[in-house]
């Protein structure tokens, strides 16, 4: 029986305005595929990330190009050399795990071997700002017991002095997002040692990074914006402590559960992230993250509303996914 695919492009309000070093935005553009077969349906999320020159109308012909093989019945496997890393291919990935998991009445947890699932404490992110917005943020936040905390600005330690003062029983992870530099990166770390930070993420742009093989880690580095499949993992050792793994970069996660593994094996501590999405993109990465070092997947926490049904959150605890939604 073929299969049929719908793409449709969605947008959720930011509850306020989330900023980052390279720019602000108020509301969450997604894709959402949803493949079908018979009387099954199988959905999956995607979120264009612009860093990588992705744009809604691409990522959205991007999937549709693929309505004839996907029609065919193509395998998760397959699709791995039919489509590049990205969000195009996360949407679809998931769309298919999802339909498998409806059509065989095994849910996903079982098939990847997280079963029974748990809930995990997510980090809570907080906004790039001016110190005393950002300590006020904090401060609502305080309760939280991982906050992610973006910098990359030209005020970063009293953002991180003032964020610290704010949430002091909170672990904090510091998120530059490429912001820093060669000249800085060496007091920043030191600075960011001295104020109990737990991790550091992406603290230079990607390729750019060399640095980081000859200098002190006083509080561990994790690679973003530098890893994307496991084919990245070899050249980041020595460089970065950890790797965050997002399905929006590794382009599903059949490819996901690959680089996490690859990273276990090279010794990298596993954080999994997530870009500013609904519930519907969380939860194949919460079944990703049960065994993870960090997890940051708070993104329908920034939404102003977020899709139905959706995961439960109780304060920054995040539930696994009721099957209704996804898996």
């Amino acid at each position: 029986m073929a299969r049929v695919i719908s793409v449709e492009a969605e947008r959720f309000p930011i509850a306020g305005t989330f900023t980052i070093s390279r720019g602000s935005k108020t509301e969450a553009e997604v894709i959402a595929c949803t493949i079908s077969q018979g009387s099954h349906t199988g959905r999956g999320e995607c979120v264009p990330y612009k860093r990588y020159g992705e744009t809604m109308d691409c990522v959205r012909y991007a999937i549709e190009a693929m309505r004839e093989q996907i029609a065919g019945g193509i395998s998760r496997a397959a699709l791995l050399d039919a489509m590049p890393a990205g969000a195009a291919r996360n949407a679809v990935d998931c769309a298919l795990w999802d339909l498998e998991a409806k059509i065989a009445g095994k849910p996903v947890a079982s098939s990847i071997g997280t079963a029974p699932p748990r809930a995990l404490d997510t980090a809570y992110t907080l906004s790039l700002g001016e110190p005393e917005a950002m300590a006020a943020q904090a401060r609502a936040n305080a309760q939280r017991p991982l906050l992610k905390v973006k910098i990359g600005g030209d005020n970063d330690m009293t953002c991180i002095r003032a964020v610290r003062e704010a949430a002091p029983a909170s672990r904090i992870i510091l998120d530059a997002n490429e912001g820093w530099t060669d000249d800085d990166i060496v007091a920043n770390l030191a600075f960011a040692a001295e104020h109990a930070i737990t991790l550091i993420e992406q603290p230079l742009p990607a390729g750019r990074d060399g640095i980081l093989r000859h200098i002190a880690h006083p509080v561990p580095i994790c690679a973003d914006e530098s890893v994307h499949e496991a084919k990245d993992l070899e050249a980041l050792v020595g460089l970065y402590d950890a790797v965050n793994i997002k399905l929006d970069k590794s382009g599903g996660l059949t490819a996901a559960l690959a680089l996490r593994y690859r990273a276990r094996e090279l010794g990298f501590g596993v954080m999994v992230g997530c870009m500013v999405g609904t519930s519907l993109a969380m939860a194949p990465a919460v079944l990703l993250a049960q065994d993870a070092d960090f997890v940051d997947l708070d993104g329908p926490l920034l939404l102003a509303r977020d899709r139905r049904p959706g995961l439960v959150y109780q304060g920054s605890l995040v539930s696994p996914p009721d099957t209704a939604l996804w898996g």
